[in-house]
């Protein structure tokens, strides 16, 4: 049975993946707190806004990080 041989950088595709997926957790809930807030402080309506723009961008978050975790899987089982 031949043996796989096994690349030199084996190790940046799955942190390269690690840093998309964690991307789709980070940045959409961080502007949203920030957007949030600001839209609080604008309109003196605390937490109302921050609340409402968080719900939103944790919805995209998950949405975002359910496609782009599909799409690794069909490209890991393309790979097999």
């Amino acid at each position: 049975m031949p043996e796989k041989k096994i690349e030199k950088n084996y190790w940046v595709e799955p942190l390269q993946m690690f840093f998309r997926l964690s991307a789709w957790i980070v940045f959409p809930v961080l502007l949203g707190a920030l957007l949030g807030k600001w839209l609080d402080k604008k309109y003196d309506s605390s937490p109302r806004w921050f609340l409402i723009v968080i719900g939103l961008s944790f919805i995209i978050s998950m949405i975002g990080l359910v496609k782009d975790t599909l799409k690794e899987y069909k490209n890991i089982d393309k790979h097999k």
